[in-house]
């Protein structure tokens, strides 16, 4: 893209974890090139906020020359949508599952309505095509739903960022996989079951430099990782970095399967028999965009000296 030529506006949706992090990529971009103008979408409620946190957060967005844009996305309609991102040239969309369910078709029916000219939607995770529909995370079967929407239409430029797990997320005790307090870890399938997982930092800078590469991507997925490695290779990394020993346990397909049958409203353990069944949610590090740009990105040997080792 030749960015003399004419201006470029970038609408971010929300400002959360991943969304603050594209937001700071993409206006460090846009210092270099004026013709780039960068929008946050934010609830009215947190503009307005006299909540010092959340105000801290739109002075950080505003300092980096961010333009904040009031609206809803969870609780406007699919037209009121439209006529809110119709101003921009390129939508990302960093509202993810936590949005509720039909939310991502919603945001990516008004993006067709609205004549987008380019849609990153949030895709920021597994691969949904391998992992296919009827698995057993049902969330996951509407991320299907705007692939198909995307590809059914040749108007808007559509760009997928695949990239795993929050590698965050992988550590959290929330997640079962790390228990440090008890000193336990839990492979999902088995310790050779593999898993991609890419930081939200990376995730930003990532995102920022595939929308401006040359030649511009189009209606493709791009692969990223932060790393790529079994749990048996984490566990390992994880008691030679904190110098203890681990008490492991595997959960099997099977063992999850008959858990989510005993509790088929987990969301977790949606989650984990998902990963557990093992395609789609990983990739080889060597195969990735970065990896061939020679990007150096945050590995899960680095993420535990930085989080984990006090």
């Amino acid at each position: 893209m030749n960015h003399t030529n004419r201006q470029e506006s970038i609408l971010v949706l929300g400002a959360g974890e991943l969304g603050f992090e594209v937001l700071r990529h993409l206006a460090q971009h846009a210092d270099k090139h004026p013709s780039v103008r960068i929008y946050a979408q934010l609830r009215p409620s947190t503009i307005e906020s006299t909540d010092p946190a959340k105000k801290q957060h739109v002075d950080q967005l505003r300092a980096l020359g961010i333009e904040t844009v009031a609206g809803d996305v969870a609780t406007s309609g699919q037209e009121a949508l439209a006529a809110l991102l119709a101003p921009y040239d390129t939508v990302i969309s960093c509202i993810g599952f936590s949005a509720g369910r039909s939310t991502q078709v919603k945001i990516t029916k008004a993006v067709l309505k609205a004549e987008v000219k380019r849609y990153v939607p949030w895709q920021f995770g597994v691969d949904y095509d391998t992992i296919g529909r009827g698995s057993a995370q049902d969330v996951f079967d509407e991320q299907l739903d705007v692939r198909d929407l995307l590809r059914a239409q040749s108007g808007t430029e559509w760009l997928i960022v695949a990239t795993g797990m929050f590698t965050s997320f992988l550590f959290d005790p929330s997640f079962g996989v790390v228990d440090l307090e008890h000193d336990s870890v839990h492979a999902l399938g088995s310790w050779e079951n593999r898993v991609t997982v890419t930081t939200p930092e990376d995730i930003g800078l990532l995102t920022t430099v595939i929308l401006f590469h040359e030649p511009r991507f189009k209606h493709d997925t791009i692969f990223v990782a932060g790393d790529t490695l079994s749990y048996g290779e984490m566990a390992d990394e994880l008691e030679r970095q904190l110098g203890r020993t681990l008490t492991r346990e595997a959960w099997s397909t099977d063992h999850l399967s008959k858990a989510l049958a005993a509790d088929p409203d987990n969301n977790l353990l949606k989650y984990h028999a998902v990963f557990a069944a093992g395609g789609g949610v990983a990739w080889p590090k060597e195969t990735t965009f970065n990896y061939r740009q020679g990007i150096e990105t945050v590995d899960v040997s680095t993420w535990i000296s930085r989080h984990l080792v006090k």
